[in-house]
């Protein structure tokens, strides 16, 4: 009796587990959309404490960006083989319960089934029914892995190439006072409308492909001074100031992709829920940039020739409300993808904040 009711559960929780997981798979694959999956979820986080302590021990963030380079690609290729283990293990426990005893000839049949290999030939109609279905489903789980990597890249090149053009204007970390002072050197003022259109289109891109590809997040720009993250401050930077600060015709094309960028950056924070409520040792301020900082782009600016609003009182208080929008976010995806130095982004994560916060209570007790 006692073996029969271990049996039935045996069987129950390996159909769960087998259902849970290929749900999970599919979530991540091929369902169009933000939906968070608790396994996908649990690997890229236990993946991404081991190569934050391994990055740790980097002599310099060249190093750390070359063991941080992996993560992305070991965390899905972990992903993959997680499915593969917790399906095969879901059919171990329902072969155990048809009779396959001792539970190794189990684990045996459910290796031979879901790998297609055929070396373990299952003793009844039952158990031959449950081999079909495994290999069924070990199939299908790595057909979807297959079919999903060129998407992903496709996605990660398009997103790659607009970051390393940003280079051309904005220099090497991208800055909004190289991109601006450039334009103004050169005539580009025109120019710029452009380069707003096309980053709208980008931000909209990134708002669809980093959620419903949530690993793209974390795959890192063939040039260890490049990212997503610090490009998009740089130019969401410059369309502020531009907005804001520059003496210029007012440009409707600069102030939608600011829109653009901090949906999509929110988008994306909130699907990885890294921007939390304010802790009591957040700056008081809406912005994580001060006034002292702000008079120090404008004094380059001017010096560069580039035409400054008289009222920078004024401009001062409009830079803050636009980058109030995108701030935060900002910050955390600086910090959830590790990115490199860039002024007014990376420069200023919260990992920086949240160190000198322990620092800081570190002191205080002793």
């Amino acid at each position: 009796m006692m073996i029969t009711v271990l049996a039935v559960l045996a069987f129950v929780v390996g159909v769960l587990l087998v259902a849970t997981t290929v749900l999970s798979a599919i979530m991540t694959l091929v369902v169009p959309r933000a939906l968070p999956v608790t396994i996908t979820r649990w690997v890229f986080v236990s993946m991404r404490a081991a190569f934050w302590l391994r990055g740790r021990r980097a002599r310099s963030f060249e190093e750390r960006d070359r063991v941080l380079a992996l993560y992305g690609p070991i965390s899905l290729f972990t992903l993959a083989a997680t499915w593969l283990v917790l399906t095969g293990t879901g059919y171990v426990l329902m072969f155990w319960s048809l009779g396959e005893r001792p539970l190794r000839r189990a684990l045996v049949l459910s290796g031979s089934s879901i790998y297609t290999l055929g070396f373990e030939v299952p003793p009844n109609l039952p158990t031959t029914v449950l081999a079909f279905t495994e290999a069924g489903f070990g199939l299908v789980l790595l057909a979807m892995v297959i079919s999903y990597l060129p998407s992903m890249y496709q996605s990660f090149q398009r997103r790659e190439a607009a970051v390393a053009a940003l280079d051309v204007r904005a220099n090497t970390p991208p800055t909004a006072t190289a991109m601006l002072i450039r334009s103004s050197v050169i005539g580009g003022w025109d120019r710029l409308e452009a380069l707003w259109r096309d980053w709208e289109n980008w931000f909209v891109d990134i708002s669809e492909t980093h959620t419903s590809l949530p690993a793209l997040v974390f795959f890192r720009s063939p040039n260890w001074q490049h990212s997503w993250v610090t490009a998009s401050g740089a130019v969401l930077d410059g369309a502020s100031l531009l907005a804001s600060t520059v003496d210029r015709p007012r440009s409707p094309d600069a102030e939608l992709c600011i829109r653009a960028g901090y949906v999509a950056l929110r988008r994306i924070a909130d699907f990885f829920d890294v921007v939390h409520n304010p802790d009591p040792h957040w700056p008081r301020e809406p912005i994580s940039i001060d006034r002292r900082e702000f008079d120090q782009v404008c004094g380059e600016l001017a010096e560069a020739g580039v035409p400054l609003r008289p009222d920078l009182e004024q401009a001062w208080r409009d830079f803050a409300g636009w980058r109030v929008n995108y701030d935060r976010v900002l910050l955390a995806l600086a910090e959830l993808t590790m990115a490199p130095y860039a002024p007014w982004s990376s420069d200023r994560s919260m990992i920086e904040r949240n160190g000198a916060r322990h620092r800081r209570r570190a002191r205080s007790r002793a």
